[in-house]
Parts: structure tokens; C-alpha cells; sequence
């Protein structure tokens, strides 16, 4: 069946469906009644038509049956690798919920697929809540997952002894955490940072700053807070002056506002007269700095110690926003040329890459945007095992939080993954399969005069910036508080197993590649 046949065929079918769904209210009393709703029978499919298969046997018991047998198979054969892992890739796909990747699916051929990081061989699940909030941002998390303590909503690199917007506070420096780059970096390692945000955003700023709000991503911000004069530095300075970012070998992602003061660049937000980008080049004639995907890819490495690359003056567009010959380059392209930098060190490498941009566009509601970067985090990873060895490589993939994000309403197999459902409401009108909880596209599927939602497929219409359905109002939609995954490869990935808390993230990593003084496998050999 072609796709146009198919599409259509799912869309008639939709429409036979959703009135034959759309069941009567129960009494309160009558269980049996509430429960057959809980668990509709759906509707037999027209005389003759067959629903779309993505795959040729899966009506068989042997199919499946072949399928267990081959898991097992593969598990069966996997060895545990306890070589000391001397580079350590950590992917993170911001607000990358369960519900989120496995949507994703979809966009690569169906929710039979798996992503590049759902092939890993160890998969566990992490507990994301910070020390003051159980739903947490992307702030709390990055010093979960990168420094191996919780701490308090909108902090980075700090304990949970600085909270937000605490201006003395975060002026102790015995207040402060490092991440795994500089434990790192202290082994004789490289280390490096790429985004698909502002380098100054809140997962990224994890890997080089403290800071007692996320917000503060330069002068200005602080200033606000703080006053002027605070001594307080931005995450901005922190990357080109601080103790860790000084000493990161290749930074790459947006933000290039953050850098610079408004009398020398028209976009700029610094008031403290600096260009921090002019201060980075001079720092080292062989410190390189790029602008485009065309001078990272003619950039010569042999000549060169560091690279900073900023590319937009905020986040960094979207993948489906782009085309062939856009002056940005890609999640993968950055992860490439990431990889093969620092590979130049012996000794070794950590580097932080991140797929910031599927938190954004949840954020807005926007789903075909957030799915899209799954698939381009996926990409990346990909690549980053291609180019590595599993045996000398460990590669961890996770995210920071999830989001307020549905896939629901019993769509059929083949059914578009961003169309409607057969189950219909008592409103009698259309379910979308995938909606959020709140955000900013509540009024836009709402109709607060007449009260009643209005058709969303006369909204959803095919646009990449397309909106789904919110059921409360928010002017940004929220983080949700569930679990994460978190998929492992290479030397003692098998550590990264059964349920745990974030911060337990880094020392797994640390043990593995035998970083900080605490317990690694070259302790305990």
C-alpha cells in the first residue's frame, strides 16, 4: 500500500472509528460499566480492509516467539568489559522523557524501531528530584549527573548549601562542586562541552560554572541580582576565565549575546565592556574560533590547542529549521569533529554533548520539533560509537528530566504518530495522540468563551511548528518528575544497571575511568 493510500485509508478509518468510541457516561456506581470504558473494544475495521503492517510476520506466534529467543540470545553473549574506559562520552538529550524517545520511534520507521542509544547493552533508570523540589530543572540536574551531588532548583556547581539567587553564598568557594571534566582534566585528560543551546544554558554551564542562578549567563544578569561590583562572575566569564572553562579544550553551541557588550556588538547583552570571544582568541594564537559549519569544517587541527565555536546568538535553530546549506552544523557534525580533536590526547578525553533543543520545543508545545531532536541526538550518538571503541570507550546516554508529555489513545499500528486517535472523548471530538499536560497552546485548542475544546485537527496541520493540545494554561509547559532512562556501552557499562539516583552518574563514569580520589576500579584492582 502506498503512504498516500495508507495515510488516507488510517484517516477514513479514524473518522468510522471515534463516533463508535465515544461511549456513554457511566453511572457512578456501576463498576462494570466504568470498567468496559477503561478498556474499550475497539469497533471491527470495514468489510475487506486490512490494517497497514510495518512488518512482514507479526500476526505469527512465531515471530515473537523468535524474537524473545534472539534477546536472550544477545544477552547471553554479552561479556562484562572491566577494562579501564580511558575516554568517557557523556550524551544527554535534555528533558528526554520515556515518553518522549519512545515517540521518537516513529519518525525512524515505526514504535518497533530503536533509537542508536536504546541499542546499548545496559539500560537503568535514574531518580531526577533535586534536595528542594521533586519535579526539578535542567540547573539541579546538570550538577546531579555531572558533579555527583543534588543540590537546589536553579543552582549549577554549587551544593545545597547555596540557594537560588544567593548572592554570599555562592562567593564560598568551599560551596562549590566540580564536575567530572575536571576530574578529568586533573588525570591528564582533555576535556570538551558541544550543544545544541547557549554554551552558557543550564545542562552545558554544568561542565565549567558555579553559579547560584542559571539565569546568570552574563554581566548584566548578575548585576540585576547582585549589584554591580558584586564580585560575583557570570557563566559567560566562567568559560573564558574560570578554573575549569580556561582549561576545556573544545566548546561548541550558541549564545554569542552572552559574550560581548552592547556598545560592541548590536546583539549583545554584557554592560561590563568585554568581548570575551576577542579575549579567548588572544589569549593564544593557537586557540581557534569558528562561526560556521564551513570554517569548522576548514579548520585545520594540526595548528591549533582549543576551539570555542558559537554559532547563533542564542540556542542554536532547529534541526527541521535548517536545510543542506545552513551556516550551522549539525549535532553529529559537532560530535565528529568533537571527537576527533580530542582524540589527539593519549591519555584520553570526557566530553558533555548535549541535544538541548528537545526541551525547548517541548517547553512550547511544539512535539514534531522535540521528536525531530531525539532522532538528531540519536544521530549523534551513532556516530560517536562508530568513531570509538567499545572496548577502551565508554558511552552513557540519559537525559536530565522528562516532560508533562502524553502518548495515548490506542492509535493503531502505521497510525501518524502526530493525527488523531480512534478514542473519542464525550465531547465528541477528536484526541490527538500526543498532548501535554499544561502549556502555552491551551488556549489555542480551548475555547475559554464557549468552554468547550475546540477540533485540534483543524490546528495540527503539518507545520514543523506545530502546537498539541495542553489541558491547562502555562506560559511555559513544565518538567515532569518521573524517571529517566539511562543507556550504557564500553568498559563498565554494566555499573549503569537498576534504579539509582542521578548524582550517581559521574561516579559511575569516574569509577570506570579511574578519575577523582574516590572509589575507581585502579583503586580497588
Amino acid at each position: 500500500m502506498s503512504y498516500a493510500r495508507r495515510t488516507l485509508f488510517l484517516a477514513t478509518l479514524a473518522c468510522v472509528l471515534c463516533a463508535a468510541l465515544a461511549l456513554p457516561p457511566c453511572a457512578r456506581d456501576d463498576e462494570d460499566c466504568r470498567e468496559s470504558h477503561m478498556h474499550p473494544d475497539l469497533p471491527e475495521l470495514p468489510q475487506g480492509r486490512i490494517l497497514p503492517r510495518k512488518i512482514d510476520g507479526d500476526d505469527t506466534n512465531d515471530y515473537w516467539r523468535n524474537q524473545g529467543k534472539e534477546f536472550i540470545q544477545t544477552k547471553m553473549a554479552q561479556k562484562l568489559n572491566t577494562q579501564k574506559a580511558k575516554n568517557v562520552i557523556l550524551f544527554l538529550g535534555d528533558g528526554m522523557g520515556l515518553t518522549t524517545h519512545s515517540a521518537a520511534r516513529n519518525l525512524i520507521g515505526g514504535e518497533e524501531q530503536y533509537l542508536s542509544f536504546e541499542k546499548f547493552p545496559y539500560t537503568g533508570l535514574s531518580k531526577t528530584y533535586a534536595v528542594d523540589i521533586i519535579v526539578p530543572d535542567s540547573a539541579n540536574t546538570a550538577t546531579a549527573y555531572l558533579c555527583g551531588v543534588k543540590a537546589m532548583e536553579g543552582t549549577i556547581g554549587v551544593s545545597a548549601q547555596v540557594e537560588r539567587d544567593d548572592c554570599a553564598a555562592i562567593l564560598n568557594t568551599t560551596n562549590h562542586v566540580y564536575s567530572i571534566a575536571k576530574w578529568a582534566m586533573d588525570a591528564g585528560k582533555s576535556a570538551g562541552v558541544v550543544t545544541t543551546t547557549r554554551i552558557t544554558h543550564a545542562s552545558p554551564a554544568g561542565v565549567y560554572a558555579h553559579t547560584a542562578d542559571r539565569d546568570w549567563e552574563d554581566d548584566t544578569e548578575v548585576d540585576a541580582w547582585c549589584g554591580t561590583n558584586s564580585g560575583v562572575p557570570d557563566i559567560a566569564y566562567q568559560l573564558i576565565n574560570g578554573e575549569v572553562g580556561s582549561k576545556l579544550s573544545f566548546m561548541m553551541g550558541g549564545g554569542k549575546r552572552h559574550f560581548i557588550d552592547s556598545k560592541l556588538y548590536a546583539n549583545g547583552t554584557r554592560s561590563d565592556g568585554l568581548d570575551l570571544i576577542d579575549q579567548y582568541k588572544k589569549l593564544s594564537d593557537r586557540n581557534a574560533y569558528v562561526e560556521s559549519r564551513t570554517e569548522l569544517n576548514n579548520l585545520n587541527f594540526s595548528n591549533v590547542d582549543r576551539v570555542l565555536g558559537i554559532f547563533s546568538d542564542s540556542h542554536l535553530q532547529y534541526h527541521l529549521e535548517t536545510d543542506e546549506n545552513s551556516r550551522q552544523p549539525t549535532l553529529e557534525e559537532m560530535t565528529r569533529k568533537a571527537i576527533e580533536f580530542l582524540s589527539r590526547n593519549e591519555e584520553g578525553y570526557f566530553i558533555f554533548i548535549e541535544g538541548g533543543r528537545i526541551d525547548t520545543a517541548h517547553h512550547d508545545n511544539m512535539a514534531r520539533l522535540a521528536l525531530d531532536e531525539v532522532v538528531e541526538l540519536s544521530k549523534a550518538v551513532n556516530a560517536a560509537r562508530e568513531l570509538t571503541s567499545e572496548e577502551d570507550t565508554l558511552i552513557v546516554a540519559t537525559a536530565d528530566h522528562s516532560h508533562a508529555f502524553s502518548y495515548s489513545g490506542y492509535p493503531y499500528r502505521g497510525n501518524d504518530i502526530f493525527g488523531r486517535t480512534p478514542a473519542t472523548p464525550l465531547d465528541k471530538k477528536p484526541l490527538m495522540t500526543l498532548s501535554y499536560a499544561n502549556g502555552p497552546s491551551f488556549e489555542k485548542f480551548y475555547d475559554v468563551t464557549n468552554k468547550e475544546r475546540r477540533d485540534p485537527t483543524t490546528l495540527v496541520t503539518g507545520d514543523v511548528h506545530d502546537q498539541f493540545p495542553a489541558t491547562a494554561p502555562f506560559d511555559s509547559e513544565t518538567h515532569g518528575g518521573d524517571d529517566v532512562a539511562v543507556f550504557a556501552s564500553g568498559p563498565w557499562a554494566h555499573l549503569f544497571t537498576g534504579v539509582y539516583e542521578q548524582n550517581t552518574i559521574p561516579h559511575m563514569m569516574a569509577y570506570a575511568s579511574c578519575l577523582s580520589d574516590g572509589l575507581t576500579v585502579c583503586s580497588t584492582a
